[in-house]
């Protein structure tokens, strides 16, 4: 029967994922042999080693290993273990992590260490070739396969169970040289005893066990703190070590995958969470609609628009701070100046009053006042940049139209002019150099800055990482369309509190998208 060309399509498809999920499995495949050895035939035996082989093997299943645990073997199973294991990782391919664990009795003779099955016998030095079974055989099995990274644990120096024999006097297992890729391991420094321990772990085993499964930590900080265990356990008696040619990071339990996406969600919302301007709110809302922060920016978005909407902004801080209660605007003598508490930062009603004064009449003279009286207001950088605008203005241009005060009668609407905004004698385009705004406003464009880069962070206190360098566009998905809608909000009549608050590119970002706006966003 022929199958559909569609058929063929879908299962030659699902064949290839097969192989891909086959080929991925391999490349992480983690392979163990753990080996505990505590009855012995005719040497004395050991309490611990097979308890702490099997706390070993658990650890290791934890960590993605799969496991071989063997208890008391005999010589011919463990050199057959060890062969089969040399077998596996050959065949688990080049990105395969091989470990070899042993606990129980370990020796060493000419250089060589040797590894005690529990029917070792032995009357003659010359024997242990015949008797035990060489450590270097698991490092020759393990380097055959090619794979990138071994680790070989060695908890077998217990004690010398052939002291009375001539030529096996040396106590401990001699250092082995381990071929690349390999990290080695000793519960104590080479000639050197290990203890087995007085409860059902040896202080070594115990102690890999705690900190192997630590996740993220690379192995050779894992088993600096596995040192520093023993040594506190045995009172500075035993000191574990470790040799590597290791060629690449490891890590028995990698560390937590950051959410990236969820990141950035979290610290563009954290970079105009605590604005005022409804504005960056709208932007955040139309640019990231699946935000896990939309339930709380739109309940933001409500509180700023009505605070906008309230004659005398008095609302504008509870709508940034909720929770907090509102402060009222402090008595201020319009003679004086403010003399009340210097954080307030709510305009009395004279402060206001001479601003929409200095808005209506679009007079330098009234703006002057404005700075004379409230040299620190909340708009003096307003009318400062306004009064920078008057003097580049030709003096036969008319005033600008401006909205009048909440409340206030409406004033004859001004004629037209030629040539609306002056910007240096100029009207303020998206793609003309602007003449004033301060350092990193002036002599670039609106096109120039929607790629730019904050000067100060948005928010005080903000991390470095989340505004250093970092592309405006990237907090307010800036476009050409996006920025006119921000700059024509600044038309209204409650629009000074956002002119006045300070914008991370400094100068008079704002007051300059006001009159792209003026403009018509030409």
């Amino acid at each position: 029967m022929t199958l559909p060309a569609s058929r063929v399509l879908v299962t030659f498809a699902a064949l290839a994922l097969l192989c891909l999920a086959s080929t991925v499995a391999a490349a992480q495949e983690r392979l163990a042999l753990v080996v505990g050895n505590g009855k012995y035939d005719a040497v004395p035996s050991l309490d611990n080693p097979v308890s702490d082989s099997r706390l070993i093997a658990r650890t290791l299943e934890q960590a993605g290993f799969t496991v071989t645990l063997l208890n008391d073997v005999r010589q011919t199973d463990l050199i057959r273990a060890i062969g089969r294991f040399g077998r596996d990782l050959r065949t688990a391919g080049s990105e395969a992590t091989g470990l070899f664990y042993y606990a129980g009795h370990g020796v060493q003779s000419f250089g060589n260490n040797y590894l005690l099955p529990s029917d070792v016998a032995l009357t003659d030095a010359a024997d242990l070739a015949l008797v035990g079974v060489e450590a270097q055989a698991v490092l020759r099995q393990m380097a055959s396969a090619k794979n990138r990274t071994n680790i070989v644990i060695l908890d077998a120096c217990r004690n010398n169970p052939f002291i009375d024999i001539a030529d096996m006097d040396d106590n401990g297992l001699a250092e082995m040289k381990a071929p690349t890729g390999t990290f080695l391991s000793y519960a104590t420094a080479p000639g050197a005893v290990a203890l087995d321990g007085e409860s059902i772990n040896s202080p070594f085993t115990a102690a890999l066990a705690a900190h192997l499964t630590e996740p993220g930590v690379p192995i050779e900080q894992m088993f600096k703190s596995v040192r520093i265990d023993v040594l506190r356990a045995t009172n500075g008696t035993q000191v574990p070590w470790d040799t590597s040619s290791l060629t690449r990071n490891f890590s028995f339990v990698e560390a937590p995958e950051i959410d990236r996406e969820k990141a950035a969600d979290d610290a563009l919302w954290a970079s105009i969470k605590g604005t005022s301007d409804p504005v960056q709110i709208l932007l955040f809302l139309r640019a990231n609609p699946a935000s896990r922060h939309s339930a709380e920016a739109t309940a933001l978005l409500s509180r700023l628009i009505a605070a906008e909407a309230s004659p005398t902004g008095t609302d504008r801080l509870a709508a940034v701070t909720p929770n907090e209660p509102s402060r009222a605007a402090p008595a201020i003598d319009p003679d004086t100046g403010p003399e009340s508490d210097p954080t307030a930062d709510l305009p009395g009603e004279s402060e206001r009053e001479m601003i929409e004064r200095a808005r209506t009449s679009g007079q330098k003279a009234d703006y002057q006042a404005y700075l004379d009286v409230w040299p620190e207001g909340t708009y003096a950088e307003l009318a400062a940049f306004e009064i920078t605008i008057l003097d580049t203005k030709p003096a036969n241009s008319a005033a600008l139209p401006v909205e009048p005060a909440p409340g206030a009668a409406p004033e004859p609407a001004a004629e037209p002019v030629a040539q609306p905004a002056p910007n240096n004698g100029e009207a303020v385009t998206f793609d003309a150099p602007l003449a004033v705004g301060g350092d990193g406003v002036v002599g670039r464009t609106l096109e120039q800055l929607i790629t730019g880069s904050p000067l100060f962070p948005p928010i005080e206190g903000l991390p470095e990482e989340y505004w250093k360098n970092q592309n405006c566009s990237g907090c307010h998905t800036w476009q050409r369309e996006n920025l006119c809608i921000q700059a024509q909000t600044y038309l209204s009549a409650n629009a000074e509190r956002a002119l006045s608050k300070q914008h991370p590119y400094g100068g008079g970002f704002k007051a300059n998208l006001r009159r792209w706006a003026e403009n018509d966003c030409k």
